[in-house]
């Protein structure tokens, strides 16, 4: 079964790259044969396998690396990356089961062997170049097409079950040894960037749609350790990353990674040097406030805003534009999102300073106000909340001559004919707390009110009785034709 498993394998080839420039298998098997007589001698048995290429000539990659002098383990190393280059079907357990058990026994002893490398020892290009055609062959391949309901990304909907790769025994044990690789200190970044390059950041970056959530994870945990050791890449991993942001806020709004490479820019904002680089802060406003716009946004919310929050505590000028941003793409229709945008908006305020506050506050407060005016409880509750932060309470303290004005009306039609108790009840408090700050203003504000809702009253009321001078006029009109008739409303009324 072994000699079927080894047999498949790719022959040698003598063109082949620099890392791979070896003799040809065959013909060093034939050698071997010759000088053997044909079979076994000396204690050494004769081959029955034909290696890929990469493989080192005379290394058999089944033995252990215990077995071999610390010499010959980077060339063994290389034999047993290069018999990982096979791929399976994992959709059907019943296929090549030997096979796959010798595969994933040789990843876990790489996986060992890469992780027991001290810093004395040090990986050859070949076996940097090995690793990462090993990575290339079993982790970059195209995701079959989802079935999801909806358009959006993995998890739109509560009820999705995430979705597990079968051939994830084998996959977790060659991200393991990716990780330990790029990890090890026995890798020189300067030889192993020239394979670790942008193409293979590019192919490993498409893997955050997998819609297995252990894949992403992973990659999440390899991409943050490449971005760190490889430093001249840095720009290129950045830009590359807001091409997906852009593609999916702008195209398609369907991509089920943006939660895990949010965690990545996350910790990379926390890095930036101060001041702020222009380039970072055109990230903030074309990519992380955009990202707020998709109907999708809870699936990631709590990344971004942690991210948005990086940003405004490195530079408390840029809370100002934040709000702006949030205002603009604020939603009118989806009452969850106006939940997850209040409560960012008073993690924004607790940091924020009086001088960028005052330039944000009037359309803030306006729409604060709508917020507490909102039939949907859970939005009207979370908005009058802000007045349980004891900061926010002093900035509006501080600016009321302008804030009371734009939220008195909203606290007053709440207290007279909201149809939620627990809103009535809060609305009540707020305008008892607006009252002691300023008794004067709060009358005034009273009065204003009263009076504006007299002109609308009496607006109304004007406009009801020229729609009934109209109805009247109308139904004096003879019917003519087709021409269109106005029906009395009791003429309409069903019985019941």
């Amino acid at each position: 079964m072994f000699k079927q498993f080894l047999s498949k394998l790719p022959r040698g080839n003598k063109s082949s790259s620099k890392a791979d420039s070896v003799d040809s298998p065959r013909s060093d098997t034939t050698r071997s044969s010759r000088s053997n007589g044909g079979g076994a001698s000396g204690g050494t048995s004769k081959r029955t396998a034909v290696f890929p290429a990469s493989v080192v000539a005379g290394i058999e990659p089944l033995v252990a690396f215990r077995d071999v002098p610390s010499g010959e383990r980077m060339g063994l190393f290389v034999s047993k990356v290069s018999l990982c280059c096979m791929t399976f079907d994992f959709y059907d357990p019943a296929k090549n089961p030997v096979e796959k058990d010798v595969k994933r026994q040789t990843l876990i002893e790489l996986v060992d062997f890469v992780a027991s490398c001290g810093p004395s020892i040090r990986f050859t290009e070949a076996a940097i170049h090995a690793t990462c055609r090993m990575c290339v062959a079993n982790l970059f391949r195209v995701f079959p097409p989802s079935y999801r309901s909806g358009s959006g990304g993995a998890g739109e909907n509560d009820e999705d079950e995430p979705v597990f790769d079968p051939a994830w025994p084998h996959l977790h044990l060659v991200y393991d040894l990716l990780l330990r690789f790029v990890n090890s200190s026995s890798v020189d970044a300067k030889v192993a960037k020239k394979y670790v390059d942008h193409s293979f950041i590019l192919r490993l970056l498409e893997l955050f749609d997998s819609e297995d959530p252990r894949e992403r994870e992973c990659l999440k945990t390899i991409l943050h350790r490449i971005y760190g050791k490889f430093m001249v890449h840095r720009p290129f991993i950045r830009k590359a990353i807001n091409n997906v942001f852009y593609r999916f806020v702008f195209e398609t709004e369907r991509h089920n990674g943006i939660a895990e490479l949010l965690e990545i820019f996350g910790s990379i904002i926390s890095g930036f040097a101060l001041p702020l680089k222009e380039e970072h802060k055109i990230f903030l406003w074309r990519v992380l406030v955009p990202l707020h716009k998709p109907k999708s946004v809870g699936i990631y919310f709590q990344q971004l805003s942690y991210c948005v929050s990086q940003f405004v505590e490195k530079e408390p000028k840029l809370m100002a534009t934040v709000i702006r941003g949030l205002l603009k793409y604020w939603p009118v229709t989806n009452s969850q999102k106006e939940v997850m945008f209040l409560g960012e908006i008073e993690e924004i305020l607790e940091a924020i300073n009086m001088v960028e506050f005052q330039k944000v506050m009037f359309p803030l407060f306006w729409r604060i106000g709508c917020c507490i005016n909102s039939f949907h409880f859970q939005v009207a509750e979370r908005a009058l909340f802000l007045w349980n932060n004891d900061h926010i309470v002093n900035l509006i303290a501080h600016n009321r001559e302008v804030i009371l004005p734009i939220i008195f009306p909203a606290l007053e039609r709440n207290a007279q004919s909201h149809w939620n108790q627990s809103v009535v009840n809060l609305s009540v408090n707020v305008k008892k707390m607006l009252m002691e700050m300023d008794d004067e203003l709060f009358m005034s504000c009273d009065v204003h009110f009263k009076e504006e809702e007299a002109k609308l009253s009496l607006a109304a009321e004007k406009r009801k009785e020229a729609w009934e001078q109209l109805e009247n006029a109308a139904s004096l009109q003879p019917i003519i034709g087709n021409t269109a008739v106005l029906v009395a409303p009791l003429a309409t009324s069903i019985a019941c």
